[in-house]
């Protein structure tokens, strides 16, 4: 058993000072106000949940999409622990049945052999709106086939997430994805305001990166985004990097989400925890500038930020974003955004023994300084 002493602890409810964790085999057994003297490893800065990403397309110069093995699993999950990341759904963006069959085996293989972090898989695609399709392939994106179904509902990978446009597939179809246990969520979309609300009441639970490739909001044509806005029962994610949502619209994100619903994202490619500057994508590259991925047209694609930055950039845009001040302030705002990296995720994806830090669940957290900025990760445990 390894006992931690932090000066800040966020528990998924409340931040309090002076405490100590204890940990056995991986899971917390006890918490407790204390002195660092008591402690084993004494951690100065905040200790929280560990992060769960549930949008990553690659990491440490590996996309999913290239590369569909455990190996390479184990890799991109080395990527974003170095900043945070606990746990992830590997994202598999539109392509070929073959390639969806082989990325769910590699994610069956990952589970099989316990790879720390990879707790299920995210297809987005191959179902979605040619008009909104971004960087996806026009040449994958299809209707459902009995194939892809297959795939989607398997029951040994283990948390599956897919993302769908609305207008391109059944209510129907929505309906028995959910009852396999399938969590859905809406983009890429072109959809009106009713498509979209019809597939929320067929169990639609979430939105895929919000504002960007979904239907806008207009005074007679409340789309996605109205919806998303709206909706009190649906989740919604978040790329907080600064060139896919103005910090502007991150604020109003907030105001309507914040305290239960919205999910931060990185939406990552392989450029995070890697050197690389420029990867190739179908007929075109993908290049890194200025901590912004385009295409050669400038069109953006993807993003090469962290969750941990995700987290601090978050804070800078609701204008909190000094552990020195929690002693003099209301930091509400904090813990939303710290839930919205870890408990919000968790709960969307019904991963029970994730996402907060009580007695019971995985010592899964990670350590942030002063600044927020990250100091340190540990899974089950162990630091990385």
């Amino acid at each position: 058993m390894q006992t931690y002493y932090s000066d800040h602890f966020f528990d998924g409810n409340n931040i309090t000072q002076s405490v100590l964790m204890s940990v056995d085999n991986g899971i917390i057994v006890d918490i407790q106000a204390g002195k660092a003297e008591d402690a084993d490893v004494k951690l100065n800065g905040l200790v929280t949940s560990g992060f769960i990403d549930i949008q990553v397309n690659g990491g440490g110069g590996i996309m999913f999409n290239d590369i569909q093995t455990p190996k390479a699993l184990h890799t991109i999950m080395a990527a974003h622990a170095q900043f945070g990341t606990t746990a992830m759904l590997p994202t598999l963006i539109t392509d070929n049945h073959k390639k969806m069959h082989a990325a769910a085996e590699a994610i069956y293989q990952a589970i099989q052999h316990n790879a720390e972090g990879i707790v299920g898989i995210h297809f987005e695609g191959p179902h979605l709106s040619i008009i909104k399709k971004g960087i996806h392939s026009e040449k994958h994106i299809r209707p459902v086939s009995d194939a892809d179904l297959a795939t989607i509902t398997r029951k040994d990978i283990g948390k599956v997430l897919v993302t769908l446009a609305p207008e391109n597939v059944p209510l129907d179809v929505i309906k028995e994805l959910v009852n396999q246990g399938v969590t859905v969520s809406l983009g890429h979309s072109s959809a009106d305001i009713d498509t979209v609300l019809a597939a929320i009441e067929a169990g639609a639970k979430c939105f895929t990166h919000l504002f960007n490739a979904m239907s806008g909001l207009k005074a007679r044509e409340p789309g996605m985004i109205a919806a998303a806005l709206g909706n009190t029962n649906v989740y919604a994610g978040l790329i907080a990097d600064g060139h896919h949502v103005h910090p502007y619209n991150c604020q109003l994100a907030y105001k309507c989400l914040g305290d239960k619903r919205l999910i931060l994202v990185t939406d990552a490619m392989a450029h995070v925890g890697s050197d690389i500057t420029s990867i190739s994508w179908v007929d075109n590259v993908i290049s890194k500038q200025n901590n912004r991925l385009s295409l050669a047209d400038g069109s953006i694609a993807g993003s090469c930020i962290s969750m941990a930055n995700s987290v601090q950039n978050m804070t800078k845009f609701l204008g909190h974003n000094s552990l020195n001040s929690l002693n003099n302030q209301d930091n509400t705002a904090l813990t939303n955004i710290l839930n919205m990296a870890s408990l919000h995720p968790a709960e969307l994806m019904n991963l029970k023994n994730r996402g907060s830090l009580s007695i019971g669940k995985r010592a899964d957290f990670v350590l942030l300084n002063a600044e927020l900025a990250h100091q340190g990760t540990w899974i089950a445990g162990e630091e990385q």
